[in-house]
């Protein structure tokens, strides 16, 4: 089992490089260096979702995807996180993501949850593939992009549902991740938290080339209890959570601001958690874009 953490997925698409570069001054002060041709920081807006949207659970429904497109036609954000999701939910959040951002090219990546007992995906009721996602945008589909992918190495032998994790390398600007940790196993959620951030990312950093990462996701930890959340995020890494188990956490040269979390209405058992990043380009060691 552990040596499935080593076996990522990795998927290689046609895209283009992230938008939203800050606008360099017209005119800068007479003796200040000339930074023109210096990396500018990039500001995005991220959004993290859980809609309970199998069919199976308790909290289900039958509401959450037309909130969810609402939230994205509302709030426009450059990354969509998306936890307990069907396939074909991604499908349909994508014209969604297209239509706040027409003129740009939408990347969307999908995977299942494993399924233990049957050694294939965990299903919605409609029968599609259940799982995590995420949406960005980019500028063209010229410029090639990868997309890592697995389940982690420890689940909770109680739960037949195996908990995936899912990142999209994004022109060598921004490394986007989110991941739906166990619910069931408090200790396995934290097992699982510790291994992504501090041996899964790293290791695609290594083998890729650094990139500044983001993570959201459900975690199923809270800041404060009893295994605490705060406990498996690396030194330097910036954290903010929606009060109880959603969360969005970047590696140093990102900054967090600007926390809302966004009423869902009922529609799904967890708010949105929205956030802006701005991402420093001009830290040593990121890989050039």
């Amino acid at each position: 089992m552990a040596a499935r953490s080593y076996r990522f997925l990795r998927r290689t698409l046609a895209v283009g490089c992230l938008l939203a570069a800050a606008t360099v001054p017209a005119t800068r002060p007479t003796g200040i260096v000339d930074t023109a041709d210096a990396p500018q920081p990039v500001v995005l807006r991220m959004l993290q979702l859980n809609l309970c949207n199998s069919g199976r659970a308790g909290c289900y429904t039958g509401r959450a995807m037309a909130r969810a497109a609402e939230v994205i036609t509302t709030e426009a954000p450059d990354v969509v996180t998306l936890n307990e999701i069907c396939a074909g939910d991604l499908s349909a959040l994508h014209d969604v993501f297209q239509a706040v951002h027409a003129g740009r090219t939408v990347v969307a990546a999908f995977q299942a949850a494993g399924d233990r007992p049957s050694g294939d995906d965990t299903r919605c009721r409609n029968g599609q593939r259940f799982g995590i996602g995420l949406l960005t945008h980019v500028r063209t589909s010229t410029t090639p992009h990868t997309v890592y992918a697995g389940t982690h190495p420890t689940q909770d032998l109680a739960d037949p549902e195996e908990r995936a994790w899912l990142c999209v390398d994004v022109d060598g600007a921004l490394l986007a991740c989110t991941t739906h940790l166990s619910a069931t196993g408090y200790r396995v959620a934290l097992t699982q938290c510790d291994h992504l951030l501090d041996t899964i990312l790293p290791t695609i950093g290594r083998d890729a080339g650094y990139e500044p990462t983001v993570l959201g996701g459900d975690l199923n930890l809270r800041a404060g209890h009893d295994p605490d959340v705060r406990s498996c995020i690396p030194p330097g890494h910036q954290r903010i959570d929606d009060g109880r188990l959603q969360h969005i956490t970047a590696t140093a040269d990102i900054t967090l601001c600007c926390r809302s979390v966004v009423p869902m209405h009922g529609a799904t058992d967890h708010p949105g958690l929205l956030a802006t990043l701005t991402v420093d380009q001009s830290r040593p060691g990121r890989r050039p874009a």
